[in-house]
């Protein structure tokens, strides 16, 4: 296996889920059967989503995301992801709502999530066309894709597609509940061919069955020729065909919110490479956007005036 290439001309296409958040700041424990105070907001996000959004604040001056949502809120979306500079290639669902993310964010940043994937997981080989590679330098895909039928026929279509024109594709595995539920060898068979892998540290445990983090890591670029795995305050890893090639430490940030925080790696991560950075100072820009993104509430950048989206 070869190395993707440190930069590539073209746009990045980002195929992910868009979702509404719905993201609740409680600071004392959850009191289970009556009332927890709480800091509550609603925000645009969805992994996919996010990481376009954190790419085009990153730097990267054509992100165009597609994705599917409610016709209801399609509008609200559209807007909010041309205000971070990324192209909607939104498709709307009238039988299905947008996805919907209750974010829970405890004292300590850390979240929970409670996911109605809704329309994100119908979008499907219809919803594709080749043509949408014209100009792409490197495609990312969402690893919700890979977790119900039509999405994951899209990414396998998708992900053959950029191969047949030599566009490097990453993938973020997004989930180390819906891989167990999925299955590690199919999520792995599914994700075949990819360039670049970035899972968190609990994904990329789960993945190759190695407790080391950084086993693991080099485990995985054994399966791509980029793995990438994120650690949270920790900083990352950087693994390429078998080989751990570099500790990204961490940036220090005082958090209020987790949420989006690994979106915000990838984008930033791809946004650099993109410009030409080896993958070594590429996850040092996204640990840089990740500990940026855990001061902000939600997943996505802050806007033009540096508050929220």
């Amino acid at each position: 296996m070869t190395r993707p290439a440190a930069a590539t001309a073209g746009a990045l296409l980002v195929i992910g889920d868009v979702a509404t958040d719905v993201v609740a700041r409680h600071g004392s424990a959850l009191a289970h059967g009556t009332d927890t105070a709480a800091e509550i907001r609603t925000l645009p996000g969805g992994a996919g989503a996010n990481a376009a959004c954190w790419a085009a604040h990153s730097g990267c001056t054509d992100v165009r995301l597609l994705g599917r949502v409610g016709a209801d809120t399609a509008s609200w979306h559209d807007g909010h992801l041309r205000r971070a500079g990324v192209r909607p290639l939104l498709v709307p669902d009238r039988q299905a709502g947008t996805a919907t993310v209750v974010a829970l964010v405890d004292a300590h940043a850390e979240r929970t999530f409670l996911t109605d994937s809704g329309a994100a997981l119908r979008i499907s080989p219809a919803d594709w066309s080749p043509d949408l590679l014209d100009g792409v330098g490197r495609l990312h895909l969402s690893g919700y894709l890979f977790f119900a039928r039509p999405s994951r026929e899209l990414a396998v279509l998708a992900l053959a597609d950029a191969r047949e024109r030599g566009i490097p594709v990453s993938v973020d595995p997004a989930s180390a509940g819906f891989i167990a539920t999925l299955g590690v060898d199919r999520f792995l068979a599914a994700a075949a061919g990819a360039d670049v892998l970035l899972p968190n540290a609990d994904e990329a445990r789960l993945l190759t069955g190695i407790p080391d983090i950084a086993d693991a890591a080099a485990k995985l670029s054994l399966q791509v020729p980029l793995a990438v795995v994120t650690l949270g305050a920790g900083g990352a890893l950087v693994a390429e065909s078998g080989a751990l090639t570099a500790r990204v430490p961490p940036v220090p940030a005082t958090a209020v919110d987790s949420t989006g925080a690994g979106d915000a790696f990838t984008g930033a991560f791809l946004a650099a490479l993109l410009a030409g950075a080896d993958p070594a100072a590429a996850a040092h820009e996204g640990c840089r956007a990740g500990a940026l993104a855990v001061t902000l509430h939600g997943g996505r950048p802050p806007g033009p005036d540096g508050t929220g989206p």
